[in-house]
């Protein structure tokens, strides 16, 4: 490993997790074309939203058994 990569990595580990997390999806994307970033950045977020909603309560979850129970009635 070249010098200026070890001590970025020393640099890294005294991050916070959060922010650790943060940098190394940042580095992942980066591995990817421009385009394949876009896409990725933004279903992450999405995932990201969609996951606070659920912690908040500002969303309930459906069962899996309920939505293609439904999804199965409609199709009828």
């Amino acid at each position: 490993m070249a010098e200026p990569v070890k001590i970025l990595e020393s640099q890294a580990l005294k991050l916070r997790r959060e922010d650790r997390a943060e940098l190394a999806k940042v580095l992942l994307l980066s591995l990817d074309g421009p385009e394949e970033n876009d896409h990725d950045l933004a279903w992450a977020e999405e995932a990201e939203r969609r996951l606070e909603e659920l912690q908040t309560g500002a969303v309930e979850a459906i069962p899996s058994e309920r939505v293609f129970r439904e999804a199965r009635e409609r199709l009828r």
